[in-house]
């Protein structure tokens, strides 16, 4: 879309649909993914990807770039994953206030936008 906050928007809410779906799988791998070499790789890996496809979406974003000027993209880019993974599991979780969608999906949306733009979710003049 070409209303910046709605891509973001739909990218965020299909991770905490894809976690709700998933909840038991991705929370025991959450929960124990430093206890076994095999699942810490796996896991990284995964991070790593969702990080790459970031990294690449901010790279060809003028306006990302322009506002990250000077910042290192690839560390910015795994805050917003590690945040994400972070929140979508305490909403898998239950815990209050990620428990509830629409605060999930806001929440990140407001710092996704800030962070990539230098303003907030509701500057974009979108609605849900």
């Amino acid at each position: 879309p070409a209303d910046k906050a709605t891509a973001l928007r739909a990218g965020i809410t299909a991770g905490a649909r894809l976690w709700q779906a998933e909840a038991p799988v991705l929370r025991a791998i959450v929960e124990n993914w430093r206890t076994e070499p095999r699942l810490t790789d796996l896991w990284l890996d995964q991070i790593q990807s969702f990080t790459d496809v970031t990294v690449a979406q901010i790279t060809a974003d003028p306006d990302a770039t322009e506002t990250l000027a000077g910042r290192d993209i690839a560390a910015v880019a795994s805050s917003l994953t590690w945040l994400g993974e972070q929140l979508y599991y305490l909403a898998a979780a239950g815990t209050p206030p990620f428990d509830n969608e629409d605060v999930l999906i806001d929440t990140l949306l407001h710092i996704w936008t800030s962070s990539l733009y230098g303003k907030p979710s509701g500057s974009f003049g979108h609605s849900r």
